[in-house]
């Protein structure tokens, strides 16, 4: 592939991701009125409303030079990502009628989400799908940052955490545990690599956990 190809990348991804997921919702609003089906329809909304508020990046960042620094991680990130959606909102619907746990999983789509759309937020110009530098890059630390050195990432294996527990099955939950989960470890991996070069990092990072508070 092309570097020009590959720096497109984040947007081919958002486009099939986008058609591909559309054709899931599609999926559960056809299997019928039962309240399942409408939860699960409303899951899969809830998702696509997050991946379109994210669009702006996502071209944003095709649209930057490929990076050394990256190390192949935006690629091994997103497609782990995409497949274990795909393989929740393409496996077996739930079957039984709707119970208030459904909620659960909705809370951790929806937190998960905000908590991710905060981080980049607090981030602004300095946040990219892609692992570079940019000229005058400063450490974040305000809003999520205050508690966490990766609240983006913290926020999408919860976010993914929901919709994996709400469409239930060995295929996504495998996805989730055995391959998303361990590309956002690469991912952390990769970032941290470049990081720890910048002046006030180390500090940061001496104070706050990666992903979970107290944990890791």
């Amino acid at each position: 592939m092309s570097a020009r190809g590959t720096g497109r990348f984040p947007a081919v991804l958002l486009v099939i991701g986008t058609f591909a997921i559309t054709g899931g919702l599609v999926r559960a609003l056809l299997a019928g009125p039962d309240h399942a089906s409408g939860m699960a329809a409303l899951l899969i909304t809830v998702y696509l409303c997050w991946v379109l508020l994210e669009a702006r990046v996502s071209f944003r960042t095709a649209g930057e030079p490929e990076s050394e620094d990256d190390r192949g991680s935006e690629k091994v990130y997103g497609a782990a990502r995409l497949a274990t959606v795909l393989s929740a909102v393409y496996g077996p619907l739930p079957s039984a009628p709707w119970r208030p746990w459904m909620l659960v999983p909705l809370a951790l789509l929806v937190v998960g989400a905000a908590l991710r759309l905060a981080s980049i937020r607090a981030l602004g110009r300095f946040y990219s799908h892609r692992v570079r530098t940019v000229e005058d890059h400063r450490i974040a630390d305000g809003g999520p940052y205050r508690l966490l050195r990766h609240p983006a990432y913290t926020g999408m294996l919860l976010a993914h955490a929901g919709i994996v527990s709400f469409f239930l099955n060995p295929v996504s939950v495998l996805l989730l545990i055995g391959a998303f989960v361990p590309a956002v470890v690469y991912r952390i991996r990769v970032e941290e690599r470049m990081l720890f070069d910048l002046d006030g990092y180390r500090a940061f990072a001496l104070r706050r956990k990666r992903l979970v508070p107290y944990v890791w």
